[in-house]
Formats: C-alpha cells, structure tokens, sequence
C-alpha cells in the first residue's frame, strides 16, 4: 500500500454521505445502472439499492461506464417495491420518486441534507405506480424543451448533484459521518481487499493501520 494511495482512500471515506443514498426500480440496462452508481461515487453516496425481477442480472454485471465505481458503493438487491421504500423510511430516509406528474414539486426545493433517499424507475416505464402510493414525495427536474423527460442515468446526476451543492454548503462533508467501526472497517477492507477476505474467513478482526496505512502487528 502507497501512503499516497492510502491517504486518497482516507479523503475518499471521510466525506462518504450515509444518509444519502438511491434506490433503483427495474433499472436493467447496465451502462444506465453502471453510470447512477459513477454518480454515487462521486457525490459519496455509501450504497445503492435496487428492486429488480431477477437480482442476479445486475448484482455481478457492470459495463465499463462504471470505471470501478462498484467496488466503492454498495449495491443492494431488494425484493420488492414496498421493502425497500418500507426499509428505507423506517431507517428514518425520507424517499424522492423522480416522477413528473401534477403532484411534484422541484428536485431543488427539496432539503437534502436531510436523509434523503432518490427513487428512480425503469428507462421506458418510470416509477411504479405502487411505488408513487408509497413514496414521501414526487419530485421533478424542471424542463423547456419538447422532451420531457431525462436519460434516467442524467437525470440521477442532476439531482444527486444537487444534493451535493446543499450538503456542501451545509458542511456535512467536512468531517466523517460514518460511525467509528464502520470507518475502521471500511478503510481496511479498500485497503487490502483481499487480505480483508482472508481474515474475514478465518473469524478475525482486522489488525490496526498506521499513519501511511501500513499494517501494525
């Protein structure tokens, strides 16, 4: 492990947002999936939830759009609409449906350095209406063209990007917002991938890291 590589892993990890996060319904095609979840990294999203008919089409597949973001956010396989929105509220998220109707308001006017959750629907179909029924909110990018609607995968960036320029401004990434183990945890499993795996099979805790990542015995 370089020192410089490690003191990046340590910015990247410090402004990781735990309390911002997406949930896809029926996102199948994976240059959209795999350009939200480049989003995720780069605003510091943690991870990503997915509702999806077949869970194993998206968990293991990403196309190169993704520049390795996977290995950075958490992408989550949930069985329906109504766990995932249900999980997602009681864990105190209040959850966005990207959805252009009457109903919604705009993606901007919406405090997202609240825990904000952002649901987005399938490339031809959008959000369910069950997931509409359930949802805390509709929200909408306001347009001026003759289309009406964004690339899914653009349309993440934009209000994910928002939410970036509020928590930014309200300082929520100048200082670590995950809890103490779970940083721990997290730096030494980007650190040393594969000896993490190792000493996870064999039911140990991970050892400490210096100042330049070395391992400390």
């Amino acid at each position: 492990m370089l020192p410089r590589r490690y003191h990046k892993l340590v910015r990247v990890l410090e402004q990781r947002q735990p309390d911002l996060t997406v949930l896809l319904e029926s996102v199948h095609k994976p240059h959209n999936l795999a350009a939200i979840l480049r989003t995720c990294d780069a605003v510091g999203v943690l991870e990503a939830f997915a509702v999806h008919h077949n869970p194993e089409e998206i968990l293991p597949f990403f196309s190169g759009t993704a520049l390795g973001s996977e290995k950075w956010v958490f992408l989550h396989a949930l069985p329906d609409i109504d766990t995932a929105i249900g999980s997602l509220q009681q864990r105190g998220f209040r959850v966005y449906a990207a959805h252009l109707s009457e109903r919604a308001i705009a993606y901007d006017s919406v405090d997202f350095t609240q825990p904000s959750a952002i649901l987005l629907g399938a490339e031809k179909w959008g959000v369910s209406d069950r997931a509409l029924e359930l949802v805390d909110a509709q929200i909408a990018i306001p347009m001026v063209g003759m289309v009406q609607s964004l690339n899914v995968s653009v349309a993440a960036a934009t209000i994910l990007f928002e939410a970036r320029r509020q928590r930014q401004a309200a300082g929520l990434y100048d200082r670590v917002r995950l809890e103490p183990e779970t940083y721990r945890r997290l730096l030494f499993e980007w650190s040393y991938p594969k000896l993490a795996a190792q000493v996870r099979e064999r039911g140990e805790s991970y050892p400490p890291l210096g100042e330049d990542g070395e391992i400390l015995v």
